[in-house]
């Protein structure tokens, strides 16, 4: 009998190798985009819930306490979030516990409910992969497998809760590592994530929609606005993260009993909300973003929002960062309009992704999410500043237990490198 030609031997694998992981990544997107579809219906109802309730945001250290304890008692193995999934990923070392899907998804609701201001992202990543990893056992994947799975799960949570399925595919391979991509992984997270998109669309899920009115001819100033923009985008992500970890390290070392830390993270929150008279600064703050995109707006409120998602986080309150950074850079950006002579609509469009990028250290997603969001015509733009955003934002960022793949520049050689 003879043996096949080695090409159809190879053609063979590759069928076999797209229809394994076809298999999968739907299995993924299935389960992430109805979680994902399940927390924007329920952070949607807290968030009419609070506006309509304005006196919940005294409960506020209350929930931030009950949120602690929660954790404290039941959540201690998957209190790492987004980082323990990076870590796993890394160095896979056991299954993620399935309390992390609804721990999270409940926390990040009371968060919204009550007042504090967080994001969302982190939620659908952790629900994404840890619902991704249930299927490890099922079908039996080795530690490689279960690698791109997890992966293929934070890629399905970014895309459904954003709506970008092109930013989420790339988001959960960016992330793990800086300047590093693993390119094994790609078909699953771009299958996952366009699987997952669709998935929630099907449950009825309605992404905001965001548009800016004038996108200018490419310049020789305009270009360069991208580029003192981007150094100020990245600055801002940079100090963002920091001041967040930084809080968040004091907070451990002076509050032993970790449900008292949201508790004082809440009371904080709560009076400066009544000191300042407005709820501008908490929960997600669409609003805001989606009217710096339309004209000019207060200076000052990127700073509101950056003080106010600090402490919320920096406390212990359950969410995520991104959509606060798109607050922050899209706030900033509405701000730097007259100073850089551009539209500050569209720089409040290039502050939204570029402050991301440089505090989460993805700018190949971060501008794939721009394009997706205002259209493709906003791409060169959006890519310099993310880009000029990454390189200024320092090796540290949001997420602790991304690692270093390669420097963000190359450093020139000592004067004795004989190299040629």
């Amino acid at each position: 009998m003879t043996r096949p030609p080695p090409s159809l031997t190879a053609l063979a694998d590759l069928l076999l190798h797209l229809l394994k992981w076809l298999l999968i990544a739907a299995a993924v997107a299935i389960l992430a985009g109805t979680a994902s579809a399940a927390f924007l219906f329920a952070l949607d109802w807290a968030t009419r819930t609070r506006l309509a309730q304005a006196w919940l945001i005294w409960l506020l250290p209350v929930a931030g306490f009950a949120v602690g304890w929660l954790y404290l008692r039941y959540g201690s193995a998957v209190e790492g979030g987004a980082n323990l999934l990076i870590d796993e990923i890394h160095d896979p070392k056991k299954i993620i516990p399935l309390r992390m899907a609804p721990l999270v998804l409940g926390a990040t609701v009371v968060s919204h409910l009550f007042g504090a201001s967080v994001g969302r992202e982190g939620t659908a990543v952790q629900m994404g992969g840890a619902l991704a990893d249930q299927l490890t056992r099922l079908f039996r994947l080795d530690q490689e497998d279960r690698r791109i799975i997890l992966m293929a799960g934070i890629s399905a949570g970014f895309a459904s809760v954003f709506g970008t399925p092109l930013a989420g595919a790339l988001f959960g391979l960016e992330v793990l590592a800086i300047g590093r991509l693993r390119y094994e992984a790609m078909l699953p997270c771009l299958l996952a994530a366009v699987i997952a998109d669709q998935v929630g669309l099907l449950w009825g899920v309605q992404h905001t929609h965001y548009a800016v009115p004038l996108i200018p001819a490419i310049s020789a100033w305009t270009l360069a606005a991208m580029v003192v923009a981007g150094v100020l985008f990245g600055v801002t992500g940079k100090v963002f993260a920091q001041a967040t970890h930084g809080v968040s390290g004091w907070m451990k070392r002076k509050i032993a009993y970790a449900p008292l830390r949201p508790l004082a993270g809440g009371v904080v929150v709560a009076l400066a909300v009544w000191l300042l008279g407005t709820d501008r600064y908490i929960g997600l703050g669409i609003p805001t973003i989606v009217d710096a995109l339309q004209g000019p707006l207060p200076a000052y409120d990127f700073l509101g929002k950056m003080a106010f998602t600090i402490v919320s986080l920096g406390t212990g309150f359950k969410g995520g960062e991104v959509t606060p950074l798109f607050f922050i850079g899209a706030t900033l950006g509405n701000a730097l309009g007259p100073l850089l002579h551009q539209p500050v609509t569209l720089l409040a469009a290039i502050g939204f992704v570029a402050v991301f990028a440089g505090a989460a250290n993805t700018p190949i997603a971060s501008t794939l999410m721009a394009m997706e969001l205002f259209g493709a015509g906003i791409g060169v733009y959006a890519a310099i500043a993310c880009v000029v955003a990454y390189l200024f934002s320092g090796h540290a960022g949001i997420y602790r237990a991304q690692r270093g793949g390669h420097a963000k520049r190359q450093l020139a050689p000592p004067k004795n490198d004989k190299r040629s």
